[in-house]
C-alpha cells in the first residue's frame, strides 16, 4: 500500500471514531446532567444507535455496493450529521434533542461499514493491514476522551460542549472523504429483485453454519456490551470518579496494544479462540464493576476499563475481518453493513432498553444499586461464552485477496 493511502485511511479512521467517541460515551451523563432524564430516556437515546444500524445494511447494500462510490457517500453523510450534532447540542429539552440524535445515527451508522468497506478495498491482506489502520479509530476515540476530561466538561456541567466539538469534526471529515482513494460499485445495476436491490445477497453468509452461529453470537453479546456504552460513564461518575471520560481512554489505550496483537492471534489460534477470549474479558469485567469502588477497590474499576481493549479487539475487530474474509467479492460493502446490524443493530438494540429497564429498577434516592445492575450483563455473557463454546468449531484465516 502506497504511504500516502495509508495516511489517508489512518485519517479518515481517526477522525470517524473521534466523532463517535466524542459524544456518545458521555451522552447518558449529558442527559441526565441537562435535563434529568430517566433510564428509558437514556435507552431511547442510544437506541438511535441500533436502529441506524438496523438501517444501515440497505443504505450500504442499495447506494454503496451498487451506484454511488463509498467514498462520497461518505462524504454527503458526515456534512449532514455535523449540522444535526450541533442542533442536537444546542436542544433546550430532550423532546427536541432526540430528534435530532435519531436521524444523525440513521446517517451515522452506514458511515461505519463505509469506512471498512475504503479502506478493504485498498489492501490485498486484510488480516495483516487492516489493525494496523484501524488502531487510528481507536487513537481518535482516546483523543476525545482525554480532551473532554482536560476541559472538564463533566465536573463542569457542559458536555453540550461535546457535540458542538464533534460537529466541526464531522463537517471536516466529511469535506476530506472527497479525497479519500475512490472506491467504486462492484454489484450489478440491473439487478431486479428486491432481494439484490436492497443489498440482502450478504445474507447468503447466513448459509455457511459457521457464519451463522458467529452472526447469532454477535447478536447475543451485543445485550451486555450495551450495558457498558449507556451507563459506564454515569456510573463511573456516581461512584465519585474525577475526570471519568478521560480515564475511560486506558480502555481504548489497551486497545491499541490488543490491536496490533491481533493479527498474531488470530492466524496463531485461529476466530473461535480470539472470540472466546474477547467474551470471557466482558464477564470479568462486569464482575469488577459491580464489587469495585472508588475506595480500596478502585484497582478493579480501572482494570475493568483496560479490558476493553481485549473486550473489543478480540471480538468486533476481528468479527469484521472474519466478516470480510467470508464475504464474496461483490458484496464487501453489504456483508459489513450486515456485521454491522448484527453488532450495533438486533444485540444492541435490546440491550439499550434491557439496560435501561434494569438500570431504572435499581434506582436509589441517590445514585443507584451498580453491584445488581452490573452482575445481569455479567451472568448474560457467560451464557453467550458457553453457546459459542458448544456451537462454533475454529476456523483459521488465510491470506485475503481484495
Amino acid at each position: 500500500m502506497k504511504a500516502i493511502t495509508r495516511f489517508q485511511l489512518s485519517l479518515m479512521m481517526f477522525l470517524e471514531f473521534f466523532i463517535w467517541g466524542g459524544w456518545f460515551v458521555t451522552m447518558g451523563t449529558f442527559l441526565s446532567q441537562k435535563f434529568s432524564a430517566s433510564g428509558g430516556q437514556l435507552a431511547m437515546s442510544y437506541e438511535t444507535q441500533s436502529i441506524g444500524a438496523i438501517i444501515a445494511p440497505f443504505i450500504i447494500g442499495l447506494i454503496a455496493d451498487r451506484y454511488f462510490s463509498a467514498q462520497k457517500i461518505l462524504g454527503f453523510l458526515h456534512i449532514a450529521g455535523g449540522i444535526l450534532l450541533y442542533m442536537a447540542g444546542t436542544s433546550a429539552n430532550f423532546e427536541s434533542f432526540y430528534p435530532y440524535i435519531l436521524i444523525y445515527m440513521l446517517l451515522y451508522m452506514p458511515t461505519l461499514a463505509l469506512v471498512n468497506s475504503v479502506a478493504f478495498r485498498q489492501m490485498k491482506d486484510s488480516s495483516k493491514e487492516f489493525a494496523s489502520i484501524r488502531v487510528l479509530g481507536t487513537v481518535g476515540w482516546i483523543v476525545a476522551g482525554l480532551l473532554i476530561g482536560y476541559f472538564q466538561w463533566e465536573s463542569k456541567n457542559v458536555l453540550e460542549n461535546t457535540f458542538l466539538l464533534t460537529a466541526g469534526v464531522s463537517i471536516f471529515l466529511g469535506i476530506f472523504s472527497f479525497t479519500l482513494p475512490k472506491t467504486p460499485p462492484v454489484a450489478d445495476k440491473k439487478a431486479t429483485s428486491i432481494r439484490e436491490i436492497a443489498g440482502l445477497d450478504a445474507l447468503s453468509l447466513l448459509k455457511d453454519k459457521k457464519y451463522l452461529i458467529f452472526f447469532i453470537t454477535s447478536v447475543l453479546i451485543c445485550i451486555p456490551l450495551a450495558f457498558y456504552y449507556q451507563h459506564a460513564n454515569q456510573f463511573l461518575n456516581e461512584t465519585g470518579m474525577k475526570a471519568a471520560a478521560g480515564k475511560m481512554t486506558f480502555g481504548q489505550i489497551s486497545e491499541v496494544l490488543f490491536m496490533l496483537l491481533l493479527p498474531l492471534f488470530l492466524r496463531k489460534y485461529g476466530i473461535k479462540k480470539t472470540l472466546l477470549v474477547g467474551i470471557l474479558a466482558w464477564i470479568i469485567r462486569y464482575v469488577l464493576f459491580a464489587f469495585g469502588d472508588t475506595g480500596e477497590g478502585v484497582w478493579m474499576l480501572f482494570f475493568g476499563i483496560i479490558l476493553h481493549g481485549i473486550c473489543y479487539d478480540f471480538f468486533f475487530v476481528s468479527g469484521q475481518i472474519y466478516t470480510d474474509y467470508k464475504a464474496g467479492e461483490k458484496f464487501k460493502s453489504s456483508a459489513q453493513g450486515l456485521i454491522t446490524l448484527a453488532t450495533y443493530g438486533l444485540g444492541m438494540l435490546i440491550g439499550f432498553r434491557l439496560a435501561g429497564y434494569i438500570t431504572d429498577m435499581n434506582a436509589l434516592e441517590s445514585g443507584h444499586n451498580w453491584q445488581q445492575i452490573w452482575m445481569f450483563p455479567a451472568i448474560f455473557a457467560v451464557v453467550v461464552l458457553v453457546f459459542l463454546l458448544a456451537g462454533f468449531k475454529n476456523e483459521k484465516i488465510e491470506d485475503t485477496k481484495s
